[in-house]
């Protein structure tokens, strides 16, 4: 037996309040890092890094069991591709992300006591930085389908968090992998703001990263499945009834991993 999902509407105000919570632990936490560690770019960053591993860590917990906890349509739309979520749902949730987001970077803005809106002119847009998005939308999206596909969904909230704040340090961009996030980053003109100029480049990277993962996810899990889809990165639809979790087999049909004969009961 399956329960209907949440309403659309708590979905997407679960979307818009993680967004926005998510925009404020990374600009927050980037004021907060200047103001402490003036002048120390290495400190500031892993200070940025860190609270934004952590706080992505808890804000997917608090969400995720409303509307699978995104945050970012590029992960919205490539469930949308494999069957996860309905391509009218994927839209919707597009504008309560960057919405939520661009909330979060005026509130960070004025807990911090600055205007509430202060536009950056950190330029980012080299071709280092486009192949660092592009890799690190990529990578994003392999850890989450990855973990759902071999039934370990419950993992994602730890996984995308230290994922995100490794790759602040292996890609010269500092990984956004969201182009919600890069969006609102441009209303701070601090230590992790991105001048508008550069988001077009920045936006364009993540929407190629997250193509390229659809076809490295169909090539090395060929079998995954729409129910496999709708446990990115949080199961949120309380469903019953369903086998233990399985470990996923290149190539293996969704059959293959269960034995014959009915499922018993939990």
């Amino acid at each position: 037996m399956t329960s209907a999902p949440a309403l659309l509407w708590r979905r997407l105000l679960a979307e818009f309040l993680g967004s926005a919570f998510l925009a404020a632990v990374v600009i927050g936490s980037g004021i907060a890092a200047q103001r402490l560690s003036p002048g120390q770019t290495g400190l500031e960053l892993l200070e940025n890094a860190a609270a934004t591993a952590a706080g992505l860590f808890a804000i997917i917990l608090m969400f995720g069991p409303v509307s699978g906890g995104h945050f970012n349509p590029v992960v919205s739309f490539v469930d949308a591709f494999f069957g996860g979520l309905s391509w009218r749902d994927a839209a919707a949730y597009l504008p309560a992300q960057v919405a939520g987001c661009t909330a979060g970077a005026v509130l960070a803005n004025l807990m911090f006591a600055l205007p509430a809106v202060t536009i950056s002119a950190k330029h980012r847009a080299t071709p280092a930085h486009f192949l660092s998005e592009i890799i690190a939308t990529l990578g994003l999206m392999l850890v989450i389908f990855a973990l759902a596909r071999s039934g370990r969904s419950r993992s994602a909230a730890a996984a995308v968090g230290a994922y995100i704040g490794a790759a602040y340090f292996f890609t010269s961009s500092t990984s956004f992998a969201n182009p919600a996030i890069t969006i609102g980053r441009m209303f701070s003109d601090t230590f992790a703001g991105i001048a508008p100029s550069s988001v077009p480049s920045f936006i364009g990277a993540q929407i190629l990263g997250g193509a390229l993962a659809v076809v490295v996810i169909k090539a090395l899990y060929p079998a995954i499945t729409p129910t496999d889809a709708a446990d990115i990165i949080v199961p949120h639809d309380q469903r019953t009834g369903r086998a233990p979790a399985r470990a996923a087999h290149d190539g293996a049909s969704p059959s293959a991993d269960r034995p014959p004969g009915p499922v018993p009961p939990p």
